[in-house]
């Protein structure tokens, strides 16, 4: 005797729950130029490795006869796969199925995703379309009675939800609308990304307009708000460039804080150097330059990946590798606000340190930080503040650190270069300068009786500017010891893959002590 009917069954009920919400929806999805959940699964993961978990589930339809008839299937598809070899949980939300909503959900699909991803210690990556299994008003017809934000299960759900973010790597992928429950989905992530057709918002615009906010979509949450926000890390054009980039996040990452990130093979020197270099920052301070090409000569070639581009724009930050060691690298861009640092750029300061910090990534910053922003939007946003709050978070973190210093190091912002209790590597180029406060603005405070009482002010400013040059050059700094090294920019890269190296036997993998916050 056979079992030959019930796996024929099995086929035939796993058939429906392929269909998803039906020929007509599917269609609309592909109409409104957006994959499917399970078009998006696969170009996610590598070809063919994708397991399914509850491909069940679902609501069945039953004749008089109790024969199944028809299956509604629950509106999240999660399982295991493989991203460049590695085994990851992935977890996507059906739009083509009451458009991702609660009342075609099962609350244990993707409670259970979280639960498999910190269990066994593997990277998870949301895949985020409509509420993400959140409420509608339907949902109090269609249940019979209205749902208790958290309810039962829900809070574990929320808490599984954070949780994650220091055990193993998060990636929230919005394409679609994404609100309430599904917004809060992608901003607890380590990276989120969403399609420039996509968009974000705690409330949609209907509900929204009821306050007097008549916008559209892309008005109240579209990719440009959300980026220069800080709420999402990255944009993209297109569905299949955002699996790339998540795919390319996790190639730095381990699998969990319980491993040390991965090293890979490196075919670029680690001695080459850049002419560049040395002539990249202008002798005139006041001149601005461009530092993403200063960090594409520095790192392994190609390497560096970019997040949250939009937000905190005096510092550009992401991830890079040094001779095949993955590293957390901050660079300074005196092209916003000359590099100061407003509200927003201490804020991704933590973001950083905390990532760095959850998964064992060395941090390298190349600095020209002339201060905290100044001035009356400053202190309303409470610069000051967030500007503390960045400095305990890089004082907090225990990973190895070290820092270059290409041409201002000024005030309390200068101080948060390096954690202040314990030992960081710190260079200095010959176009460095400190101090706390910059020459310039500050002669005039400090020797204000001086040039009043001079015959010709501008003489006097210039005798006394180009005196304190000379007390500022960093080789008088180098004599007492206050910067360790000054250095030929040109082997910038050497030293920093120098560094990368001797950091890999301290990395410590397990438990840390904070993780990253959302």
């Amino acid at each position: 005797m056979s079992w030959q009917p019930e796996l024929d069954e099995l086929e035939r009920r796993k058939g429906f729950a392929r269909e998803m919400g039906g020929a007509d929806k599917v269609k609309r999805q592909h109409d409104g130029g957006r994959l499917t959940v399970r078009e998006r699964i696969d170009g996610m993961l590598d070809a063919g490795s994708f397991r399914e978990v509850g491909t069940l589930s679902g609501i069945g339809e039953y004749d008089a006869t109790n024969s199944l008839t028809g299956v509604t299937p629950a509106n999240c598809v999660f399982g295991r796969g493989e991203v460049n070899g590695r085994t990851v949980v992935v977890v996507g939300d059906d739009f083509t199925v009451r458009g991702g909503s609660a009342d075609a959900s099962i609350s244990a699909k993707p409670l259970m995703a979280e639960e498999m991803a910190q269990e066994f210690r593997l990277p998870i990556v949301r895949i985020i379309e409509g509420s993400g299994g959140g409420g509608s008003v339907k949902t109090i017809e269609t249940k019979g009675a209205a749902n208790l934000p958290g309810g039962v299960g829900g809070t574990r759900g929320f808490y599984m939800m954070t949780a994650n973010l220091a055990q193993v790597p998060v990636v929230g992928i919005g394409l679609g609308s994404v609100a309430g429950l599904g917004a809060a989905r992608l901003a607890s992530t380590h990276f989120s990304i969403m399609s420039n057709s996509s968009a974000m918002f705690v409330a949609g615009p209907p509900v929204v307009a009821r306050l007097g906010q008549p916008l559209t979509k892309q008005e109240l949450g579209g990719a440009d708000i959300q980026t220069r926000s800080g709420a999402i890390d990255n944009a993209v054009e297109t569905e299949q460039e955002a699996f790339e980039q998540a795919r390319r996040f996790l190639s730095y990452l381990p699998s969990s804080v319980h491993e040390t990130p991965p090293v890979i093979a490196c075919t670029d020197d680690t001695e080459r150097t850049e002419e560049m270099l040395l002539k990249v920052i202008p002798r005139n301070r006041r001149q601005i330059y461009k530092v993403r090409p200063i960090i594409e000569s520095v790192v392994d070639q190609g390497s560096f990946f970019e997040m949250g581009r939009n937000f905190g724009r005096s510092i550009v930050a992401g991830l890079a590798r040094f001779g095949g060691h993955p590293v957390v690298l901050f660079a300074s861009d005196p092209y916003h606000n000359g590099g100061s640092w407003n509200a927003e750029t201490c804020q991704k300061v933590v973001r950083f340190a905390d990532l760095a910090e959850t998964f064992h990534l060395p941090v390298v910053y190349l600095m020209d930080c002339p201060g905290f922003l100044i001035g009356l939007e400053a202190e309303k946003t409470a610069t000051i503040r967030h500007g503390v709050r960045a400095m305990a978070a890089m004082n907090q973190t225990s990973i190895p650190w070290c820092t270059m210093i290409m041409r201002n190091a000024y005030g309390v912002a200068g101080a948060a270069h390096q954690p202040g209790a314990r030992l960081s590597l710190r260079y200095a180029w010959p176009s460095a300068s400190w101090g706390s406060l910059p020459l310039e603005g500050g002669i005039e405070a400090a020797y204000r009786a001086d040039i009043d009482a001079a015959d010709d002010k501008a003489a006097k400013m210039k005798e006394i500017e180009d005196r304190l040059n000379k007390l500022r050059s960093p080789f008088r700094s180098a004599e007492k010891f206050w910067v360790e090294d000054i250095v030929d920019p040109r082997k910038t890269r050497s030293l920093l893959c120098e560094f990368a190296r001797m950091a890999q036997p301290v990395l410590t993998p397990g438990k840390v002590s904070f993780s990253m916050r959302p």
